[in-house]
């Protein structure tokens, strides 16, 4: 897969980091979209793959339009598109692996220091999900992150199964007890979402969804 065969998401991020840098001289912008386009096509991926990052793009849109705007957005969205970006199932450090690449291509690319480390940051938060209150670049995105946990039972059982795909190298035991223990941390959070819209809106429907999905990992008999 290229970034020819995702025009209209190739035109999002030259327009993206045309606006983050405000008008200053930089180097072409589709050659950065294109290598990144690139990684989000690899074949280990099920889940994170660029319907993933379309979908995060997309919230944060939908989380614009919701007064989410008074961050420094176009920053959040580089951050979507770098948040991934560095992604193999079997690595812990992915996070700050996908954070480094930003620091590196984004300096290169023209945006300051201050907008390089924003980006970063906002990276590598994506580790927790849990942003500092009064954090609007952080709630902004790591909702939109998250948002695919309020979808509907058919969309979720997806998202679902295309984790496992991704963790195809791990036992069954062995993957119903870390995805559990993931699906317990994240329900023992006072907030999954923290903007005002996806409190409102996606907060009960993701709790709904997890707590099913537990259930019957948990209740499943233990395999031979």
């Amino acid at each position: 897969m290229t970034a020819e065969e995702h025009p209209e998401l190739l035109q999002r991020w030259n327009a993206t980091l045309r606006a983050a840098r405000a008008g200053h001289e930089g180097p072409d912008p589709a050659p950065y979209g294109r290598n990144l386009l690139s990684r989000w096509a690899e074949p280990q991926r099920r889940y994170h793959t660029v319907d993933h990052l379309r979908a995060v793009l997309d919230r944060i849109d939908e989380l614009s339009d919701q007064g989410a705007e008074g961050g420094e957005l176009e920053l959040v969205r580089l951050a979507a598109w770098f948040h991934d970006a560095v992604y193999r199932p079997d690595r812990s450090e992915n996070e700050e692996r996908s954070a480094l690449l930003a620091e590196r291509a984004l300096r290169e690319a023209g945006l300051t220091e201050h907008e390089v480390r924003e980006v970063a940051r906002l990276v590598r938060l994506t580790v927790s999900h849990d942003p500092a209150a009064g954090d609007l670049n952080g709630e902004t995105l790591c909702d939109a992150d998250l948002a695919i946990l309020a979808t509907d039972p058919d969309t979720y059982r997806g998202y679902a199964a295309a984790v496992r795909e991704e963790y195809a190298f791990v036992p069954e035991d062995a993957f119903r007890t870390g995805r559990a223990t993931v699906l317990r941390q994240l329900l023992s959070l006072p907030r999954l979402f923290h903007t005002p819209y996806g409190a409102a809106v996606w907060e009960e429907k993701a709790r709904d969804n997890m707590e099913k999905e537990l259930k019957e990992l948990t209740d499943m008999p233990e395999t031979e």
